[in-house]
């Protein structure tokens, strides 16, 4: 398959390139310099000249403060591109891959959402990935694939990244005692994927999580114990307490039931931790 990758160089897209090539796909992996997704006229000269049968779209604006002073930019990137992007998989019958998040709910309830479940997104951030979920329905054949948390990849600046470089340096790091998440290792996300679109299961909503949740501080101390660091390096804190200009949800665990009924099965948030700390333990 020909496969076009957006957002090539960021922590999802240079997984996303390097596990369709290994499975000998023909990719071409588009960065920030070469397509400026927001451009359509842009969108599709470069489509036109490759004539894709599958667009993954790995660029997301998730500057959820910068989101909710200045709308905007956020809108532009992850709802109307997302349009363009559609509306191009369209012409070409190509499959469009778009990539959603679990701010898109609110958080008020102690049960992990399934894509049954109403959004009622709490942030002008979430609105926004909400709209380009939308608009991605504008391609025939499409998947929106909601992830959390992302960690692991090419990137230093995930929470579990950082989580780990401060319990490395001695700590204390804090992690919240009182939000509730399912992370989402980024090994687990590409190769599911990848496993959506050849297993040709039905389009459509799925969250893409690893297996399972826990608040970020248990997810800190699994982390700790792994890297045999003290007690004295973790701390607890609450979410509640911050004084962010967006609101986050506190309860935003996702069910991934949906997408082992599709044939594939996500490894538990345990099991992804342990082989990101072998990783970046070889480093």
């Amino acid at each position: 398959m020909k496969v076009v990758v957006t957002g090539a160089a960021g922590q999802l897209g240079a997984a996303t390139v390097l596990e369709w090539k290994a499975a000998g796909h023909a990719v071409t992996g588009l960065t920030r310099a070469d397509l400026d997704i927001t451009v359509p006229a842009d969108v599709r000269r470069v489509m036109a000249r490759v004539a894709p049968d599958v667009i993954l779209n790995c660029v997301g604006d998730n500057r959820v403060d910068a989101a909710q002073a200045a709308p905007l930019p956020a809108l532009a990137v992850n709802a109307f591109a997302v349009r363009t992007l559609a509306r191009v998989a369209a012409e070409y019958g190509a499959t469009l891959v778009h990539y959603g998040t679990d701010f898109v709910f609110d958080g008020d309830t102690d049960q992990p959402y399934t894509e049954d479940d109403a959004p009622n997104p709490r942030s002008v951030y979430g609105m926004t990935k909400l709209l380009g979920e939308q608009l991605a329905t504008d391609a025939p054949r499409h998947y929106v694939l909601r992830v959390e948390s992302l960690f692991g990849g090419n990137m230093a600046g995930s929470s579990i990244d950082r989580l780990w470089a401060q319990m490395a340096s001695g700590g204390p790091a804090v992690a919240f005692s009182d939000r509730v998440v399912s992370p989402s290792f980024v090994e687990d996300v590409v190769a599911a994927t990848r496993a959506v679109i050849e297993r040709q299961a039905p389009a459509g909503l799925y969250h893409c999580v690893n297996t399972g949740h826990a608040t970020w501080f248990d997810v800190a101390d699994h982390l700790r114990r792994l890297g045999g660091f003290p007690e004295t390096c973790l701390q607890a804190g609450r979410a509640a307490e911050m004084k962010w200009l967006a609101p986050r949800p506190l309860f935003a665990a996702l069910s991934n039931t949906k997408l082992q009924r599709a044939g594939v099965t996500m490894p538990t948030w345990q099991d992804a931790v342990e082989r990101f700390v072998r990783q970046r333990s070889r480093q």
